[in-house]
């Protein structure tokens, strides 16, 4: 089983840009895409075209044109539950920030979450973000322990907008002030961590350098190497043994995050 995770910054731009030809090539069971800012019915028909062959969980929320999240599955893939709404923990509904589905793992109940976690920037109203986006954390690390003391294998894809440790950013000593990279913010990567939640591109690469999921916009930056790796996938502990492989598809370019693929 394969379950690829991809931010793609506006789903309304992603078929001008080899989605098509990504999602043959790819061919996922399970995709899920963060930051898709739209509505359900503001998918171009076009793209629907594509996925005919998926069923999609969407997430609409308050906000238009930003964030987002989906979950699409393969119509002859089985799940047993699927969830877009979240009443005990609003953060998740404000910017349409989670999806999950369900389903059996060799008898073993598996619950998939897809996030888009917080940015940096002010929030509509222009509040500060920082305080929000720290309070987002607990609820999610909340709620996935809810799942796990529920009986459920938990697998979290998301876009996390936080780097773990110094090898997970170019130039860590110039951003060690910067949000993203903050001491409070990596933090919350520890306490995951402590919960028994395994990162498993360290789990399979603990030492392996420059190896990145989102790339700068600014001018060079691929050829300077500026680049973060903001994209997981973590799983509860007692399921590391179910995984097979993790790819970062580096070679991606339609968007300034790459995907990653789990495989089960």
């Amino acid at each position: 089983m394969k379950i690829t995770s991809r931010n793609v910054n506006w789903i309304r731009s992603v078929l001008k840009k080899w989605f098509s030809e990504w999602i043959t090539q790819d061919n996922p069971d399970i995709l899920c895409l963060q930051e898709t800012k739209a509505t359900y019915s503001q998918i171009p028909i076009d793209l629907k075209y594509v996925m005919r062959d998926y069923e999609c969980v969407w997430h609409s929320g308050k906000r238009l044109g930003y964030a987002g999240t989906a979950i699409f599955y393969k119509k002859n893939f089985k799940i047993i539950w699927n969830k877009n709404e979240f009443p005990n923990f609003p953060k998740f509904n404000e910017d349409w920030r989670v999806t999950e589905i369900r389903f059996k793992h060799d008898n073993r109940n598996v619950a998939l979450i897809n996030i888009y976690c917080p940015h940096w920037w002010p929030k509509a109203d222009w509040t500060e973000m920082l305080p929000y986006k720290l309070e987002f954390y607990d609820d999610i690390i909340g709620y996935i322990n809810e799942l796990k003391n529920g009986g459920n294998e938990v697998i979290i894809g998301w876009d996390f907008n936080i780097c773990h440790e110094a090898i997970d950013i170019s130039r860590p000593k110039q951003n060690e002030k910067l949000i993203m990279f903050l001491p409070v913010e990596r933090a919350k990567m520890d306490e995951l961590q402590w919960n028994w939640y395994t990162d498993v591109f360290r789990y399979f690469n603990p030492e392996l350098k420059e190896k990145y999921t989102r790339r700068s916009y600014s001018k060079n930056a691929k050829m300077k190497n500026i680049w973060k790796r903001l994209d997981y996938f973590r799983i509860s502990n007692n399921f590391v043994k179910e995984i097979k492989d993790i790819q970062h598809h580096e070679d991606t370019t339609w968007s300034d995050h790459c995907p990653i693929s789990l495989i089960l």
